[in-house]
């Protein structure tokens, strides 16, 4: 049977759908990846994304345990309201080749044809259970990508301190950007525009402040954190906590995100060198430093994982001179309705 998780869920359907999703994530993915915590997957369900409306679907079993589960955002925002985003969409490996998968997909596809999408696309590992599922439904691969790990003790260890040319300086945040950083901080995040997208229908607007602080709260209130390294051009040094002085501009940035404060790999989010500032080492310089910051908040941390574009050469360079090395093959892919 397929019903609609409503939200929140409560504390058993939680754990019902954190199963599927664990017992899954051990077929499916290597050893070395460790397996999403309950923390995160609460969050998940729990908290709606500022710029989408979630869809949790759940397939039950007689008695009343999952056998699937599937997670479609329908973005909200104008740029992107022709289109979707499969986040989930996961049967337990001891019920597959059963239909669950199929019966899911049926009920997704409703919800996007009574939403008025025209595409959807998601995120898979190559040469798993999920691409050989979509490979029937129409989906194409736009982007191809690949998970790349570094361990964070012995890079911290072996990488020189980070340096900037004269003239700029670190500044770092927990949470929420301050205020005084605030228009600078999404002016920076606009550039993120001209990375590299493939083929995928999925526009990003224009970043300012509220979408900014709304992106860092979402991280917060589904019980993450949310870790952020910027270096900062043209100005007096500003007070502490990361303020920015007169005349101050962000030239470069990168984030990083504890989905759990317990987990042992963070996920490094988005780095971006504001265009007028390439050139300079400042993208190597600012990851290296978010490096010690995490290292000397959150020991308990040993990895730090990100997934890059096969053709974002800039960045594929910039991680392999800080130890990044090649995990697993990825893609988006995405299906026209």
């Amino acid at each position: 049977m397929l019903m609609t998780l409503g939200t929140p869920p409560s504390q058993a359907e939680t754990d019902a759908w954190h199963d599927v999703i664990a017992a899954a994530h051990l077929q499916d993915v290597p050893a070395s990846v460790p397996e999403p915590g309950r923390t995160e997957t609460a969050g998940k369900l729990r908290v709606q994304s500022p710029n989408a409306r979630m869809v949790h679907l759940v397939s039950t079993t007689p008695d009343g345990s999952y056998d699937g589960v599937a997670t479609l955002l329908l973005f909200t925002e104008e740029s992107s309201r022709h289109t979707a985003f499969l986040d989930a969409l996961v049967v337990r490996p001891d019920a597959r080749r059963r239909g669950v998968g199929a019966r899911l997909w049926g009920a997704i596809r409703a919800e996007l044809a009574a939403a008025g999408r025209s595409s959807v696309s998601t995120m898979l590992e190559l040469g798993g259970a999920g691409e050989a599922f979509v490979d029937g439904l129409g989906f194409s691969k736009v982007l191809p990508l690949a998970w790349y790990v570094q361990r964070v003790r012995e890079a911290d260890a072996e990488l020189p301190p980070p340096r900037l040319p004269d003239g700029y300086r670190f500044a770092d945040w927990e949470g929420v950007v301050p205020d005084a950083l605030a228009d600078e901080f999404a002016r920076a995040h606009d550039v993120m525009r001209d990375a590299p997208g493939g083929g995928a229908d999925e526009r990003t607007p224009s970043w300012d402040t509220e979408r900014v602080r709304g992106a860092a709260r979402l991280v917060d209130d589904r019980g993450g954190i949310l870790l952020t390294s910027v270096v900062l051009a043209e100005g007096v040094a500003g007070g502490p906590g990361g303020s920015g002085g007169a005349g101050e501009s962000v030239a470069a940035y990168t984030e990083l995100v504890l989905r759990d404060p317990s987990h042992t790999r963070a996920l490094q989010y988005d780095t971006v060198v504001v265009p007028e500032h390439r050139g300079r080492g400042l993208g190597r310089a600012v990851k290296r430093r978010l490096l010690s910051t995490l290292t000397e908040r959150h020991p308990g941390v040993r990895e730090i994982s990100t997934s890059v574009a096969d053709d974002n050469a800039p960045m594929l360079a910039v991680n392999a001179a800080l130890g990044y090395r090649r995990e697993r093959p990825a893609g988006i892919f995405q299906a026209k309705l």
